[in-house]
């Protein structure tokens, strides 16, 4: 997946002790992990490079679901979707496009989902081979709390427990699975089942528009398939900017995609050779294939995390503090199962901040506002710091400059008319609080903008640095000279 709507951060009583930390532990200690995803093996490395001895616990394969089933895999699908998409503007750059709907442009889904797979299995394979050359010890087999500082873990000889130090819990969410609409793995599927498609389906119906309904929807529409988009809200992407939003549901409907919109799916049966959603309002869409993308459910069931003392939220996630911290002494969490936000990036910076913070070296605590987002779309949607909704409630006091992308020289050169940028600074100090950018590889058009967001850069800061011409990344600049604040207080 890419961006997964966010859950807000929980937030441990003051009154309630969070424990652990570099008073009470030292580097030599045995830091035991559950869970070998990106919050697991980060902070596996950044444990051993602390000097201590690392137990990680993990049965699916290191990398976690992040590598094997979700991240990886599904943007290496998207990018061979996005081959696809490209080839809408070649009329308009002056190439032949007379051969796109020849055998030359046939999707073979098998071999595309064998290259998916090996891509994930050779990550896999190298995050295994780093940690076996740093020293961390290896186990396979599920990993679960017995007390506060002990982990049993369940492997294919028999149980073996390990007393620690730190624990780290790290052990990710699942698929939600609804009781009306159960995945059976042939036709109907959530995301982690895909891969195994032998041929592209003759009408997906997505059930979901979030972001990872979106994106593999959008990939499959662009792969040539025939896609229906089931949306309980208003519009897709609802968690999102809303000019974004809509920009990349009017993408989708020129592009032939089916969305109904405000239709929530009631059940999903096998019917026949194929699919059938049943809507809450009694309607019917027939389909060769569903994929159910409704969400994730953390894993906490039968981690022994509430005999430990480590309290859940009323969702189920571990609550956590800004340094990872439990409500148990010496517990620690990162990553989804702690439901700050679903990001790989933010497991990732979870776990290295839980060792920095338990083995006392120096560390900052987590700033979501500082966390870059992307949602893998075509046009990508790229996320920072406050969003334009907090601005116009009131909630954050800011100034909102918003640039469309056609009229950027390099975007004419491409052939790129959809998409834009928004910029956010604060009327006061000129700091840039916030941006989205929509556009082709937004990915890496967002990374100035969270640079600045992260060094509380000043717009003025950033016009005045100079940009290539022609580049995408010339209209970061052209929105914060719009931001200029003049002395008399006019733009």
């Amino acid at each position: 997946m890419g961006r997964v709507t966010s859950i807000e951060q929980p937030v441990l009583p003051a009154d309630q002790p969070s424990g652990g930390g570099p008073s009470s532990t030292r580097r030599g200690s045995h830091v035991v992990i559950v869970g070998g995803g990106p919050g697991g093996y980060e902070a596996a490395l950044v444990a051993r490079q602390l000097g201590s001895r690392v137990t990680l616990v993990e049965q699916q394969g290191l990398g976690g679901s992040a590598v094997l089933t979700d991240v990886v895999p599904s943007k290496t699908l998207i990018a061979t979707a996005e081959w696809r998409a490209i080839t809408e503007s070649a009329a308009e750059l002056g190439i032949d496009s007379d051969r796109a709907e020849t055998e030359e442009f046939r999707v073979d889904l098998a071999q595309v989902n064998e290259r998916v797979k090996r891509l994930a299995q050779a990550q896999s394979a190298d995050i295994r081979v780093r940690m076996e050359r740093e020293g961390v010890e290896l186990v396979a087999g599920t990993g679960r709390l017995d007390g506060p500082s002990r982990v049993v873990a369940t492997t294919a000889d028999g149980e073996r427990a390990f007393d620690a130090d730190v624990v780290l819990v790290a052990t990710g969410a699942s698929p939600r699975i609804l009781p009306t609409a159960v995945p059976d793995g042939e036709r109907i599927l959530t995301w982690t089942q895909l891969y195994d498609l032998a041929e592209l389906p003759r009408r997906l119906i997505v059930v979901g528009s979030g972001v990872t309904g979106a994106e593999f929807a959008g990939a499959y529409n662009s792969l040539g398939v025939d896609v229906v988009l089931v949306s309980s809200r208003d519009r897709v992407l609802p968690g999102e900017d809303s000019d974004a939003a809509e920009l990349i549901e009017s993408v989708f409907r020129r592009r032939g995609m089916e969305v109904l919109s405000r239709s929530r799916a009631a059940s999903v049966e096998r019917h026949g050779d194929g699919v059938r959603v049943t809507l809450a309002d009694g309607r019917e869409v027939d389909g060769s294939h569903c994929l159910l993308a409704v969400g994730a459910v953390p894993n906490t069931r039968d981690l022994g995390l509430e005999g430990a003392g480590v309290e859940l939220t009323e969702s189920g996630h571990v609550a956590v503090d800004r340094v990872s911290r439990t409500t148990q002494s010496g517990v620690y969490a990162a990553g989804d199962v702690t439901g700050v936000l679903a990001l790989a990036s933010v497991a990732a910076m979870q776990g290295r901040i839980a060792m920095w913070h338990a083995l006392g070296d120096a560390v900052a605590p987590f700033e979501v506002a500082q966390v870059a987002a992307n949602i893998f779309t075509a046009p990508e949607i790229a996320t920072v710091g406050v969003s334009e909704a907090d601005i116009t409630s009131g909630k954050v006091d800011g100034r909102v400059t918003t640039l469309p992308l056609a009229r950027n020289p390099r975007a004419k050169m491409l052939g790129i008319r959809e998409g834009f940028l928004k910029l956010f600074s604060r009327p006061s100090s000129g700091s840039v609080i916030g941006g989205v950018v929509v556009a082709p590889r937004a990915s890496e058009l967002i990374f100035p903008i969270t640079l600045a967001v992260a060094h509380r850069l000043t717009v003025d800061q950033v016009a005045h640095a100079l940009t290539i011409y022609p580049s995408l990344s010339g209209s970061i600049a052209e929105a914060a000279r719009q931001l200029h604040e003049t002395g008399d207080g006019i733009g």
